[in-house]
């Protein structure tokens, strides 16, 4: 097994791939770790996976997976997931937005905790799309009865074995820590640095995210209220020969 897999969502950055893949392997190979990064091409309709073939040529370290049409960004994120060979993954987007130098911070977490998620405490991003964002969490962690500051933030460092049997569906990427802790792990939010977007557009806007994601939250919220706990007291005299 790989120490590391980063998985990268990718929907027509055709101008950041070529910046991106230079500046987090040269954060990567000084860790000494044996990694992968999977670019997962979300039907692009530019020179996207293209340019991905390149890097592959060069470094057998790259991957590429293509998905047949444009998915979403959780189902980009899941194919990641369940093609990915690390003990440690990671997601990070590939809009030169999330920093590489904060990949090994979040590596770090890792020894005391399943999962960490980034936090972008000085967001450089219009303030439109700023305040938003603050109302957008408060709203979320009021439905969900939550604490993240950020839950729109998805570069994200996890153990392998907290993600075996996870079912995502669709816009459920935004509530990975909340889903995680649901199932008994131990996430933390730690301030990351956000840079400007240099080339493209970003693919969420208020108008094509709000209701969508309310509807999600009120999912989320069904599911902690219906989670299963309970403790087992006593097992006494169980088959030892039944699977």
């Amino acid at each position: 097994m790989l120490d590391l897999s980063v998985v990268i969502p990718v929907y027509n950055e055709e101008e950041n791939l070529p910046l991106l893949w230079p500046e987090l392997r040269s954060v990567l190979e000084p860790l000494g770790l044996q990694f992968e990064v999977l670019f997962i091409d979300d039907g692009s309709r530019d020179r996207s996976a293209e340019i991905v073939r390149g890097f592959r040529d060069a470094d057998p370290r790259v991957r590429l997976i293509r998905l047949k049409a444009n998915s979403g960004e959780t189902a980009a994120t899941d194919a990641g997931f369940k093609s990915a060979r690390g003990r440690w993954l990671v997601t990070m987007d590939a809009d030169l937005q999330n920093d590489p130098h904060d990949l090994p911070m979040l590596l770090a977490h890792l020894d005391q905790w399943d999962g960490v998620t980034g936090w972008r405490v000085k967001r450089d991003d219009p303030f439109l799309r700023r305040a938003s964002s603050r109302v957008a969490n408060a709203i979320r962690n009021w439905v969900s009865d939550e604490s993240v500051q950020d839950s729109g933030c998805t570069y994200r460092a996890f153990r392998r074995e907290c993600l075996r049997s996870l079912v995502l569906y669709r816009g459920f990427h935004r509530f990975l820590p909340t889903l995680l802790r649901m199932r008994g792990y131990r996430v933390l939010e730690v301030p990351v640095n956000h840079r400007p977007r240099r080339f493209g557009q970003s693919k969420y806007g208020i108008g094509n995210r709000a209701v969508a994601a309310f509807k999600d939250l009120l999912v989320i919220r069904w599911m902690k209220d219906r989670v299963l706990r309970y403790d087992i007291a006593e097992d006494l005299g169980g088959d030892p020969t039944r699977e």
